[in-house]
C-alpha cells in the first residue's frame, strides 16, 4: 500500500485526467464574536477584526488518470468536501494548483442549482443548460432522464413541491445521463430509498465502464470497495494513504474503530 508524502511530485501523464499539485487550502476564522453586520463593518474599517488560519488542506498531491475511481474517505472536518469542490472549480486553493482535463459534472449536492418555483420539467432544461448544453440536446435527454427518474408523473409539479428523495432522483439522473469525463459525487448516493441507491450504484459502474472517472466521497468504507478501485484516506487535511481500495478502505475502517 503507497504512502503519499507531502513531497511528492506528480509525475506527466497524457492519459492523466485530475492533478492536484502541493494543494495548500486555508480558511481565516474570526477569533472574537461579532454579534452583527454593522459591528463587523465597523471592526473592518478600522482594521480591529482578528483572525485565525486554519488549513483545512495541507500540501496535497496526487493524480487520477482517466477511467479510474477514487473514492475518499475521512472523518468529518478532514477536508473531503474541500477537495472536491477544489478540484470541481468552485473555490481556488491557498497553495498550489490543480489541473482537469475534460468534462466535469459535480454532484456535491443533489438539487444543487435548482429552482425551487419552477417545475422538475423546467429545471431539467436549466441544469442542462448549466452544464453547457442546448435546449434540442436537452430534449433529445429528456426522456431518459424522466424515465430513470422514475417521476414521469411529477414533471409539472412545481419543485418545491418534491420530496427530498424526489431531488435527488431528479439531480442524480441529469447529471449521469450527459456522460461527463469526470463525475464528482459528494456523499449524494446516501439519499433516496435502497432501491434507487443500488439503481445509481448500477448506472455509475456503467458510466466506469464507458470510461467515465469517478471521485466519490463516502463515510462508507464499504460504498468505497463496491464502486471504487482505489482509495484516497484524508485525515487532518493530509494524505495519510492513496492506494488499493480494499486495503485503504480496511485501514481506516480500523482507525475509526481504534479511535472513536
Amino acid at each position: 500500500m503507497d504512502e503519499i508524502k507531502k513531497s511528492n511530485a506528480i509525475p506527466e501523464q497524457h492519459d492523466t485526467l485530475v492533478e492536484v499539485k502541493d494543494v495548500s487550502m486555508r480558511f481565516r476564522l474570526p477569533t472574537q464574536k461579532i454579534d452583527n453586520v454593522k459591528e463587523f463593518f465597523i471592526k473592518l474599517v478600522k482594521r480591529q477584526l482578528k483572525y485565525k488560519d486554519f488549513w483545512v488542506l495541507k500540501n496535497i498531491s496526487f493524480h487520477v488518470n482517466r477511467g479510474e475511481s477514487v473514492g475518499i474517505l475521512g472523518r468529518n472536518g478532514a477536508g473531503k468536501s474541500t477537495l472536491l469542490k477544489l478540484i470541481s472549480g468552485i473555490i481556488d486553493p491557498t497553495e498550489g494548483c490543480i489541473h482537469v482535463r475534460g468534462s466535469i459534472v459535480p454532484l456535491l449536492k443533489l438539487g444543487a442549482g435548482f429552482d425551487g418555483n419552477a417545475t422538475g420539467r423546467e429545471n431539467v432544461f436549466l441544469n442542462g443548460a448549466m452544464l453547457g448544453f442546448s435546449k434540442k440536446e436537452m430534449q433529445a435527454k429528456y426522456d431518459s432522464i424522466v424515465k430513470f427518474a422514475e417521476l414521469e408523473e411529477f414533471m409539472d409539479m412545481p419543485l418545491k413541491n418534491y420530496s427530498q428523495g424526489m431531488v435527488a432522483r431528479l439531480g442524480f439522473s441529469i447529471a449521469v445521463d450527459v456522460k461527463p469525463d469526470l463525475l464528482i459525487v459528494d456523499e449524494v448516493l446516501g439519499v433516496g430509498d435502497a432501491a434507487f441507491r443500488d439503481k445509481c450504484a448500477k448506472k455509475i459502474a456503467e458510466l466506469q465502464q464507458a470510461g467515465t472517472t469517478l471521485l466519490l466521497v463516502s463515510h462508507s468504507a464499504s460504498q468505497v470497495q463496491q464502486l471504487c478501485k482505489s482509495a484516497l484516506w484524508i485525515k487532518n487535511g493530509e494524505i495519510v494513504m492513496y492506494g488499493d481500495a480494499d486495503k485503504v478502505s480496511q485501514a481506516y475502517s480500523e482507525d475509526c474503530k481504534n479511535n472513536p
